[in-house]
């Protein structure tokens, strides 16, 4: 049996498990993108089914709240801050040189799967503008030229 197939058996025993709680849409869909990485269509199409909704309540949900994605993003996540601090120090700069390292537009994963490319609000780290993380390490005070270097500790 393939890993597939048994991630999808998984998600019918969430699906039992929460059928019938209200509210159990949320937790169902927590639950699978956790175990899938991502609500992808077949994964929403079999909660929908599961669960007795409709498919546009399902996608709606899941396009509603930021918690969800719809497709599987990489090993790392790469965000940069787009506040304001961050924006007038550059940020743009910095993302604009992400995506052509990258080979990537903004919003997007790598063909290897290694990294996803993120734009963000504030980060809450004003002072060390423009910041940029990658999964949860900080980066601050960057600048286009530190780009590849930066990425150089992630390359697996």
């Amino acid at each position: 049996m393939c890993e597939c197939t048994d991630k999808y058996a998984q998600l019918d025993e969430i699906i039992i498990r929460h059928k019938d709680d209200p509210g159990g849409l949320m937790p169902v869909m927590q639950e699978a993108q956790h175990l899938f990485g991502a609500l992808t269509i077949d994964v929403q199409e079999k909660i929908a089914k599961g669960l007795d909704k409709t498919m546009s309540e399902v996608y709606g949900v899941a396009t509603f709240y930021s918690q969800f994605t719809l497709e599987p993003k990489g090993k790392y996540v790469i965000s940069v801050c787009m506040g304001t601090a961050c924006y007038v120090r550059g940020a743009q700069a910095v993302l604009d040189k992400l995506s052509e390292y990258l080979e990537i537009p903004v919003g997007t994963t790598t063909s290897d799967g290694l990294f996803t490319l993120e734009g963000t609000r504030c980060l809450g780290a004003c002072g060390l503008a423009p910041v940029m993380t990658v999964n949860d390490e900080v980066f601050g005070r960057v600048t286009p030229g530190q780009v590849a270097s930066i990425l150089d500790k992630f390359q697996d």
